[in-house]
């Protein structure tokens, strides 16, 4: 990836975080933490890889994406609102009674694929989806991004074998690795390591990246789309909270939003990262 590139990315991400953020805050409730360690994947996906189009959001032909930990929708909606599907404005109003953006993905969303949220649901929406696209001809891609601690549902495990079975080459799934669920550390409380070897056990193409390296992103989305025979799983290794100091790999940050001082400090660090950027 080119330098360019790299800083427009870098700062779209930047903006994503800030969003989160805005959200949450305003909220007074939600999940910024594995809502920022996704952040850098969004943006990829939403700027430099999916085949999307805010001005025709239902096109038949659109790449599709299912946020199966859909708890960090505050990510989706600020990466959506940068897109230009609706307005940037409206992610203060999330969670609130009558508002569009609710605490889960909603179909009724623009740019929104899927309602999820119940973890473990999303993986197997996204194979339909897939599976659809693959018996009608369409050259559409589904992804989908699951939580580490969401892997310890059964029911992804059996869409994992689904997906595999049918040879659903249109299909990405993205493990968000960021080591912590809402207990504490995934291995302490039930752990689905080793990730990597399970996938590939169930039949997956498996890839490796750094969730917060631009190279690394491109070049695992890269080799994703050279398989065709089968399903990808791509274990990105990340940073609960990344982004904001206090918030980086602590545990805490879901479920929890930042008072009026945590959301100065952390408007205030993403700010300086996004002037540093378009300095």
């Amino acid at each position: 990836m080119d330098a360019s590139k790299k800083k427009d990315l870098q700062k779209i991400a930047c903006k994503v975080r800030m969003g989160v953020i805005e959200g949450t805050y305003n909220a007074k409730s939600g999940h910024p933490g594995g809502s920022l360690s996704i952040s850098d994947t969004l943006t990829y996906l939403y700027y430099s890889k999916m085949n999307v189009d805010p001005k025709d959001p239902d096109n038949a032909d659109r790449d599709r994406l299912v946020l199966s930990k859909g708890h960090t929708a505050p990510a989706l909606y600020s990466v959506l609102a940068q897109k230009g599907y609706f307005s940037v404005e409206e992610l203060k109003s999330l969670r609130h009674i009558g508002a569009l953006l609710q605490g889960h993905p909603c179909i009724h969303i623009p740019g929104v694929d899927m309602s999820s949220g119940s973890l473990g649901q999303g993986i197997s929406a996204a194979c339909g989806m897939a599976l659809a696209g693959k018996i009608s001809g369409k050259s559409y891609n589904v992804y989908t991004i699951l939580g580490d601690g969401e892997i310890e549902e059964g029911q992804v495990w059996e869409a994992a074998m689904f997906a595999a079975h049918y040879k659903l080459g249109n299909l990405v799934a993205v493990v968000d690795n960021n080591g912590l669920q809402i207990d504490g550390p995934v291995t302490e409380v039930c752990s689905p390591e080793p990730i990597t070897d399970k996938f590939a056990a169930f039949g997956w193409h498996v890839i490796t990246m750094d969730a917060h390296d631009f190279d690394s992103i491109e070049a695992a989305f890269d080799e994703a789309s050279s398989v065709t025979d089968k399903p990808v799983a791509i274990i990105q290794k990340s940073v609960k909270g990344k982004g904001v100091s206090f918030m980086e790999n602590q545990v805490g940050w879901h479920g929890t939003a930042p008072n009026k001082e945590q959301y100065d400090q952390a408007m205030s660090e993403l700010n300086a990262q996004l002037k540093e950027l378009e300095d």
